[in-house]
């Protein structure tokens, strides 16, 4: 199981991402057969923002905070995360209102406040570690500690494959590295191995071996294919009772499909200038940030499932992910240029093609920052997972809703307090899942992606 395992960590090899899929295929036993309830969304695109995104720049507007800039923090008790507490900072960005619903939304977002109205924010959100590595484990896989399944890897264990000729569940990670955990992110953890999400290239081949090998002909390794498949048919009509053979003859088709099938979904050519244009594929600067979330569009439109896209990559920089110790304002300008675009652009064409009526849409990230500062008289933000928010966006749920809120200088919630148990578990729900059902024994328990916990967001269903 290790080797079987290890075929699939970080960028997949073609061969191996079918051998999975087929390898535990039988071991479904624990998974229900179908939805538990009738789903309202029939598949996912995860945002993950790692780094900690700052809600009090961003989404949750703080006018107090911003006029009490520079005064101590009083009675709060901030146990910072490198221990320099600050003094209170308002937000250096302007916010103002936007839509029918007059959603608050900062100037980093000029081109997501337009679909705030389509938005269903999550303001009370909480998380229990304020270290990247644990916090961006919980978010993805519900626990601080690795090893166990992600929300993608459950969702694919739950409700099986969409697609005879793509993955099940896909991820894009940002050009520029990948998150703190690596492809702990995406782990199938104990789940079998046809769970773990297939993470593409985001340059040159997406998948190894998805092209013939250099000086093999077309002719050549068809009579090899061809060779294989006689062999391999002998066997099975030799031993009927061995099902290893037959699921090797199947993966070796099912390779073949994915051959075929993965280059022209990722053929962003095929799309018009104006979609092109949408999205900004084409910018220099933004191009690289928007072929994932495009490609994410085309994926789920062929039968993937569940799509991650990272926006954010290794840590060590304020220009390569979110985390804005130095300076909120060159930190939160750079990557929110990078992204505002592209979401929006993901959110509108969804809704143009009426897909939003059987998709959801996540904006995620592990942790919130700090109303203070990190240090006297500095100018970026410590980690803050007391209260952060995050929004959701599609099929069942109510649009341009807020639930949740924070204190008037973002602290902590005083309405609506959301852990990541129930975040997933809405998740689930709206998939047509309950959470408290799809389990599977592992080490002597049967677990599950909220443990012992989660309630249903009730008040953000429509």
């Amino acid at each position: 199981m290790h080797d079987r395992r290890r075929w699939l960590g970080g960028v997949a090899d073609l061969g191996a991402v079918a051998a999975a899929w087929l390898l535990a295929r039988e071991s479904r036993a624990d998974a229900p057969a179908s939805p538990h309830h009738p789903p309202r969304a029939r598949r996912v695109i995860q945002i993950f923002n790692p780094g900690g995104i700052s809600h009090v720049d961003t989404f949750d507007h703080k006018p107090e905070l911003l006029k009490r800039t520079g005064e101590d923090a009083g009675g709060f008790k901030v146990d910072t995360f490198f221990g320099r507490p600050g003094r209170l900072m308002g937000s250096p960005f302007k916010f103002s209102r936007h839509g029918d619903t007059g959603a608050w939304v900062s100037e980093l977002f000029p081109h997501l406040a337009r679909q705030a109205d389509h938005l269903t924010f999550l303001h009370g959100m909480v998380a229990k570690s304020p270290n990247h590595t644990p916090a961006a484990f919980q978010l993805n896989t519900g626990f601080i500690q690795e090893g166990f399944p992600c929300l993608g890897s459950w969702v694919s264990f739950a409700l099986g494959r969409a697609s005879e000729s793509l993955p099940t569940f896909v991820v894009l990670p940002d050009p520029r590295g990948l998150p703190a955990g690596g492809s702990v992110n995406w782990s199938n953890g104990f789940l079998p191995a046809e769970h773990q999400g297939v993470a593409f290239r985001s340059r040159g081949t997406l998948v190894d071996d998805l092209e013939r090998p250099a000086g093999v002909s077309a002719e050549s390794r068809q009579r090899s294919l061809d060779l294989v498949r006689a062999m391999d048919s002998v066997l099975a009509s030799a031993d009927p009772a061995d099902s290893a053979i037959r699921a090797r003859m199947e993966a070796y088709a099912l390779a073949g499909r994915m051959q075929a099938s993965i280059p022209e979904a990722a053929n962003l050519d095929a799309e018009g200038a104006a979609t092109r244009k949408l999205y900004g594929v084409d910018d220099s600067r933004v191009g690289p940030t928007a072929r994932n979330f495009l490609l994410a569009r085309r994926l789920i439109e062929r039968g993937v499932r569940f799509v991650q896209v990272i926006h954010g990559g290794a840590f060590g920089s304020p220009r390569i992910n979110w985390d804005a110790h130095e300076d909120i304002t060159v930190n939160h300008r750079e990557q929110a240029g990078l992204v505002d675009q592209p979401v929006a652009a993901l959110l509108a064409d969804l809704r143009a093609r009426g897909m939003m009526d059987d998709t959801l849409v996540l904006w995620t990230t592990e942790f919130g920052r700090t109303p203070i500062t990190e240090g006297i008289g500095a100018k970026g933000r410590d980690h803050h997972p007391l209260g952060f928010t995050m929004w959701m966006a599609g099929a069942g749920l109510k649009p341009g809703y807020h639930h949740g809120r924070t204190d008037d200088f973002g602290f902590a919630p005083v309405e609506g307090k959301t852990t990541l148990y129930d975040f997933h578990a809405t998740v689930l729900h709206l998939l047509g899942l309950d959470h408290q059902k799809v389990t599977y024994y592992s080490n002597g328990a049967r677990r599950r992606l909220t443990d012992v916990h989660g309630e249903l967001i009730e008040d953000i269903l429509s």
